[in-house]
Formats: C-alpha cells, sequence, structure tokens
C-alpha cells in the first residue's frame, strides 16, 4: 500500500506586465537604490485589468498537470491558498476547479497569508495519507495589487502577483518527508488589511481612510520573520531526523533578501544552496514558495533525490516548513 505522498510535477504563472523601481520612482517617494538596497527588489509582475487570482492559479495549475502527466479528472483534492481570491465565495477553488474541468475534486480556499502554499502542503499531503483520495493539487496564488495602496511607498514597492501549484500523489517513494505549522493571533495587527469584512464593512469612511489595503508594521514584522524562520526550518528538520547540512536547496518565502540571507546565516546554509528570485517578483505572499520550487526546478537547481527545505512566514502571524526529497 502507497503511504507516502510525493510531488510529481509543478508549475508557475506570472503576469507580462512589469513595474520595475524606476516606474515607482514616478508615482512615490522611493528610489531604486532604497528599494534593492533595503529589500533586494528591482522589479515585479502586475496583473492588468481583466486579469484576476484564478487567471494565473489556472495557467500554473495546468502546467503543473502537464509535467505531472495527471488528468484534472485524477484529481482528488483542489487546495488554493491565497489572501486574494476573486471574490470571498465562492471559492477561488472552485472556479478553478470549474475551468479544470476536475469533476472529481474536493475544493476550498485556504488563507494563511504568505505561509498559505506551505500550509497546503501539508494538508493535502495528510488527506492523501489519511484516504482521502490519490492526487492533489495544490496552488499558491495572488494578486496582491489589487490591494496595495500605491500611495503608500513603504508597501507597494514590495509585492506582486504570480502564481505556482504542485501536484501531489501517493507513492512508493520518499517525497514529502515531514512539514511544521504554526501561528500566533497576537501578531494580528502586525499584518492586515483592515475593512472589507464583518469586523468593518465597506462604507464611505472605510473608503476614505483607505482601509482597503494592506497595512504593515514593517520593522516588527522583519524581526519576527528572521526569528521565525530559523525556528521553523530547525524544527521541521528535527522531526525528520535529517542533518540541515544534508540540505540541497533551500527555498524561503521571497520577501526580502536581508530576512533571506539572515535566515541561511543563521542556519548555517550556504549561499549557493539557497533559491533567490525575490529581485524579480517581490513578495508574491502564498504564490511566493511555489514560484520558487518550480523556478529552481525548470532553471535545473533541483535533481531527483535532493533534500529540498521549503520555509515561509506570513500574515496571522503563521509560519510552516517542509521537508521534501525530491
Amino acid at each position: 500500500m502507497n503511504t507516502k505522498v510525493k510531488i510529481l510535477g509543478t508549475g508557475s504563472s506570472a503576469p507580462d506586465q512589469v513595474i520595475t523601481n524606476f516606474d515607482l520612482e514616478k508615482m512615490v517617494d522611493t528610489t531604486d537604490e532604497w528599494i534593492t538596497t533595503r529589500t533586494g527588489i528591482k522589479e515585479r509582475r502586475i496583473a492588468k485589468e481583466g486579469e484576476s487570482t484564478s487567471t494565473f492559479a489556472l495557467l500554473a495549475a495546468q502546467r503543473a498537470l502537464r509535467v505531472a502527466r495527471v488528468s484534472p479528472e485524477e484529481l482528488d483534492l483542489i487546495i488554493v491558498a491565497t489572501v486574494t481570491p476573486d471574490m470571498l465565495f465562492p471559492a477561488t477553488a472552485c472556479l478553478l476547479q470549474r475551468e479544470l474541468k476536475a469533476s472529481q475534486a474536493a475544493s476550498f480556499d485556504l488563507e494563511a497569508g504568505c505561509t498559505g502554499f506551505v500550509y497546503g502542503l501539508s494538508l493535502a499531503e495528510k488527506y492523501l495519507r489519511g484516504g482521502g483520495g490519490e492526487r492533489a493539487l495544490v496552488v499558491g496564488a495572488e494578486t496582491l495589487s489589487k490591494i496595495v495602496d500605491w500611495q503608500d511607498r513603504s508597501t507597494c514597492v514590495l509585492f506582486g502577483d504570480g502564481a505556482g501549484a504542485a501536484v501531489l500523489g501517493l507513492s512508493e517513494e520518499e517525497g514529502i518527508i515531514a512539514t511544521y505549522l504554526g501561528s500566533d493571533g497576537g501578531g494580528a495587527h502586525l499584518l492586515e488589511l483592515p475593512a472589507g469584512c464583518s469586523r468593518m464593512p465597506a462604507s464611505p469612511d472605510t473608503i476614505n481612510g483607505r482601509l482597503h489595503y494592506i497595512k504593515m508594521n514593517g520593522n516588527e514584522v522583519f524581526k519576527f520573520a528572521v526569528k521565525i524562520m530559523e525556528e521553523a526550518s530547525r524544527e521541521v528538520i528535527k522531526k525528520s531526523g535529517i542533518a540541515m547540512d544534508e540540505i540541497d536547496l533551500f527555498i524561503p518565502h521571497q520577501a526580502n533578501i536581508r530576512i533571506i540571507n539572515s535566515a541561511a546565516k543563521r542556519l548555517g546554509i550556504p549561499e549557493e544552496r539557497v533559491f533567490v528570485n525575490v529581485h524579480k517578483y517581490g513578495n508574491t505572499s502564498s504564490a511566493s514558495v511555489p514560484l520558487a520550487l518550480d523556478e529552481a526546478y525548470q532553471d535545473g537547481r533541483i535533481k531527483s533525490g535532493d533534500l529540498i527545505l521549503l520555509v515561509g512566514f506570513g500574515a496571522g502571524l503563521t509560519w510552516g516548513s517542509a521537508l521534501i526529497r525530491w
């Protein structure tokens, strides 16, 4: 009996429209040097009018299914991790199921901030191992440009749009070795979108107060991120019984190059084993880790048998990690 779960294929998608730091210089009081020095971001992809989260989720999912050689009809579960669904309901996962014609798949959205994909990966793995089915699709997809305040120079420089997907399946081979998840609602106020739901419904006051946009305490989130990236990585390594120096590639949430470098240094992971694409996409929230995973594979940075460490952190506050044998 197959009791292991393996990633069978990955895919990714990003908008064609690119906004560079020099473009942002014309929009808000900032400079390319300031953004690059503090974040490592040089450009980000931004959805065009008419494009939504499901646009990129569909493209990433189709590519992952092709690589995995799995048909949509074979899927038993679809999870879409996102903080920018097409609408509050129905779930973007259901819209994706419809477009894929994955008629046998249970479908739902998962909201765990930038850690969403890692949360989804962990849940899907346990669902399959628990007898829920044989194939699952996990997608992280965002159009953060829709909720970014383009007048707020402290946040608008950080975020971008895109999607990444992974097809999971039961296997006799080792795949997802261990996962670790955590959260702390005490830090919920550090990164939030205040208005638009039941606590603060849309009104002239919320619109005039610009409360339908991302609000972030950057300094506190930075301190939290540096600490929790190390902690989450060490916890999943401890669960697996594998040594840190056995990791072939470290793929962290792509939020800020200083956070990535600090985490890698604390963990003792050399630069050549760290995958970075934050300079091209910015922070794409739940899309960040799967987009980087797929790009690393496409770039030849991952080969069969490699040990891959994924780690993320995000609004909630949430954090999570996964150790994978490719």
